[in-house]
């Protein structure tokens, strides 16, 4: 067990979300909160052909420690492939297997939650990244089953396979993300398997995530979909505390832009105009604001226009 990752208390983990967890954004949920960050799913097809864009997706920020590589695949031999590239990379602690993305594009390859058809195959593959890696530690991130739940017998494959930490979306691969998040599914999942289990699915608030914790037990909680909008509800739970200051809050995202323009230059303005849309929800003039940012390409100027609102303008739902 790496010394940077102790399951002593729970753990605060920033789930894979296409599009939005890239460096900038792990780096400042890192900062104000989570104990563990993944990187963006990464095909290992892609890795073990070479891609120049994916290798570049490898990148962390320096204050990602410990840092997670999320692979999907669906073929031994390229996954231990991509693994063994993995190997040469400093900086990753732990290569985590994804049998959970429900996308249609993913599941046609016969990864992501696809693996969950074919449990002999999935565990093979865990075993082979196990065996494959030099990385502290290996983990897998499942959903409770693909058209029915068998969440108990996936869960024993895991473990059995050599995964020293496995993470539940409490939904089947059928229910997407539309469907009732199924607590205790993780629950019993916790009950039947000796290693820890990280609880995910429609954690969206600080309140839940501690309700989430009490109920199912779970050695700590994986927050996606929730935290866009609201990193904040990491400094929540590594406080204690509910009460997030909207000056806390506008440090918080002026560290995010910065984060941007520092990662992708002049371009990060316009990536970032959808991250100014879900902070502003519920501030008052965030319609307004939303307008303003959508004509501006100059980054200092963009950087004094949403410092001006959040440091003037209230919350008001």
């Amino acid at each position: 067990m790496i010394e940077k990752l102790s399951f002593d208390n729970p753990i605060y983990v920033l789930a894979p979300l296409a599009g939005y967890t890239d460096l900038p954004f792990r780096s400042v949920v890192k900062k104000f909160g989570a104990d563990l960050t993944v990187s963006e799913m990464i095909s290992s097809n892609a890795l073990a052909h070479g891609s120049t864009k994916t290798l570049h997706m490898l990148e962390k920020s320096p204050n990602e420690d410990p840092y997670s590589v999320q692979i999907a695949g669906a073929d031994v031999d390229i996954v231990r492939r991509a693994v063994e590239i993995l190997n040469e990379q400093s900086g990753i602690d732990i290569i985590d297997l994804n049998c959970g993305c429900p996308v249609p594009k993913v599941v046609g390859h016969g990864s992501g939650s696809s693996l969950l058809k074919d449990l002999p195959l999935m565990g093979e593959i865990i075993k082979t990244i196990k065996d494959t890696s030099n990385k502290s530690l290996t983990s897998v991130k499942i959903r409770l089953g693909f058209e029915k739940k068998n969440h108990i017998e996936i869960a024993k494959i895991v473990e059995a396979s050599g995964a020293d930490f496995l993470a539940v979306h409490g939904r089947t691969r059928a229910g997407k993300f539309k469907a009732e998040v199924d607590y205790d599914a993780i629950k019993e999942i916790k009950e039947n398997i000796s290693i820890p289990v990280i609880a995910n699915g429609d954690i969206d608030s600080y309140e839940k995530a501690k309700w989430v914790l009490e109920h199912t037990g779970a050695d700590g909680v994986m927050i996606g979909r929730g935290a866009v909008g609201a990193p904040w509800i990491f400094h929540q739970l590594r406080t204690g505390s509910s009460d997030i200051s909207l000056a806390l809050r506008r440090d918080i995202i002026l560290e995010h832009y910065d984060k941007m323009i520092e990662f992708y230059g002049p371009r990060g303005v316009a990536m970032f105009r959808k991250h100014v849309h879900t902070y502003s929800k519920g501030y008052r003039g965030a319609s307004v604001l939303r307008n303003e940012v959508n004509r501006i390409d100059d980054t200092q100027e963009f950087r004094g226009v949403i410092d001006t609102f959040f440091k003037n303008h209230e919350i008001v739902s």
